[in-house]
C-alpha cells in the first residue's frame, strides 16, 4: 500500500469518527407525521410542518437564518388516507404523529361515535389545532330553512355512512331537538347532494371542510341557496358538551349570493400524536411550530397557514393534550 492511500485512509477513518463524534453530540430523530391525499389540504400543510420542525445535524442554526426547528430532528410529511388511518398509524408504532379532525380524535380516544365497537386508542394526545374545517349547512333558498330546527320534514342529507360529517349531523340535530326520524334522510356526498338540490330533489345537506368548499361555490353560483347559521343558544350547549366544537363563521361573500357573515360550528384540523412519544421532543417541537420564523413561514406557504397560531392552537381540543405540547402552552398563557 502506497504512502498516498495510507494517508487517505487516514483522512477518511478520521472523517468517519468526526462525523460519529457529531451524531453523538446531536442525535439524530426521525418523526413521520401522516397527512392525508396529495390532492387535498393535509398533505401540503404537513409538508410545512415537517419542514419547520426539522433541524438535521450540521444545520445552520435559527438565529443564523437557518432552521428554527427541533436540533437532530428530521421530519417528514407522508400521504395517508386520512385521519381515521393516522389515528391507527399511530396506535399502532408506524406514525409518530398525523393529522385528524377533532371530532375523530375524540371519538377515537374515547371509543365513541366512529370509534364504538373498537377499543379506544387511549393514548391519542393533542399537539395543536391547526386550523378550522367549518360545519357548512346549505339549503335552497325557496325551502324555508333559517335554522336547523327548521329541518323538520325537509329532506336533508347527512353525508354517506362511515362519515364523520354524518355523526356530526345527528349530534347537530340532536342539539336542535331533532332526530332523523324528523327529517328524511338521505345519505350522500356533498357533490351527489348538490346534484339532487339543482334538480329540485333536496332541501338541504352537512358538509365538513375549509371554505369556500368547491362543490358549495359550483352550486351556489348556479342555483339559490343560504348558508344556514348553526348557532345560539343550542349551538352554545353543543360545545359545552361536545368539547372537539368550535365556534367559528363563514365571511360574509365566501359563496354566491351570501351577503353577511354566518355563524356555525367547526371541527379542528389537528396534529396528534401518542403519549409514548418523548415530552421533551414534543415540547421542542410545539415551540418550533410558533416559533416567530414558522409562523411567517405558514402565512406564506398556504392559504390554511395563517390559521395556525397560538390562539388557534389549545381551541376545541377534545382529547388530552400531549404533556410536552401542554407544558409550552402553560409557559405561553395559553392553558391554565
Amino acid at each position: 500500500m502506497t504512502v498516498f492511500s495510507l494517508k487517505a485512509m487516514a483522512g477518511a477513518v478520521l472523517a468517519v469518527g468526526m462525523m460519529v463524534q457529531g451524531a453523538a453530540a446531536q442525535d439524530m430523530q426521525f418523526f413521520r407525521i401522516g397527512t392525508g391525499g396529495t390532492a387535498g389540504t393535509y398533505y401540503p400543510i404537513g409538508g410545512l410542518i415537517a419542514n419547520s420542525i426539522s433541524n438535521p445535524p450540521g444545520s445552520r442554526a435559527c438565529d443564523e437564518g437557518g432552521s428554527c426547528g427541533v436540533p437532530g430532528l428530521i421530519a417528514t410529511a407522508v400521504a395517508s388516507n386520512g385521519s381515521v388511518g393516522n389515528v391507527n398509524s399511530i396506535n399502532g408504532g408506524t406514525l409518530e404523529a398525523g393529522f385528524s379532525q377533532s371530532d375523530v380524535a375524540y371519538w377515537a380516544q374515547t371509543g365513541t361515535g366512529l370509534w364504538e365497537g373498537q377499543p379506544a386508542v387511549e393514548k391519542l394526545r393533542l399537539i395543536a389545532t391547526l386550523y378550522p374545517e367549518s360545519i357548512h349547512l346549505v339549503a335552497r333558498k325557496d325551502a324555508g330553512i333559517a335554522s336547523v330546527a327548521d329541518l323538520k320534514g325537509k329532506k336533508v342529507s347527512l353525508d354517506e355512512p362511515g362519515s364523520g360529517t354524518l355523526v356530526d349531523a345527528k349530534i347537530i340535530l340532536e342539539a336542535f331537538g331533532l332526530t332523523e326520524a324528523d327529517i328524511t334522510p338521505e345519505y350522500l356526498k356533498p357533490d351527489q347532494a348538490a346534484d339532487r338540490m339543482r334538480d329540485g330533489a333536496m332541501d338541504a345537506f352537512f358538509f365538513v371542510g375549509g371554505y369556500p368548499a368547491g362543490a358549495i361555490a359550483e352550486l351556489a353560483s348556479q342555483h339559490e341557496v343560504v348558508m344556514v347559521p348553526i348557532a345560539g343558544p343550542e349551538a352554545d350547549k353543543l360545545r359545552e358538551t361536545s368539547t372537539f366544537f368550535a365556534a367559528d363563521m363563514i365571511p360574509a361573500g365566501t359563496y354566491d349570493g351570501q351577503e353577511a357573515d354566518v355563524s356555525t360550528i367547526s371541527v379542528g384540523a389537528q396534529l396528534v400524536t401518542s403519549a409514548d412519544v418523548s415530552d421533551e421532543l414534543i415540547y421542542g417541537i410545539t415551540q418550533a411550530l410558533f416559533n416567530e420564523t414558522t409562523q411567517k413561514l405558514f402565512a406564506s406557504g398556504h392559504a390554511k397557514g395563517k390559521f395556525i397560531n397560538l390562539d388557534n392552537a389549545t381551541q376545541g381540543a377534545g382529547i388530552p393534550f400531549h404533556a410536552g405540547a401542554e407544558k409550552f402552552y402553560k409557559e405561553a398563557g395559553k392553558l391554565q
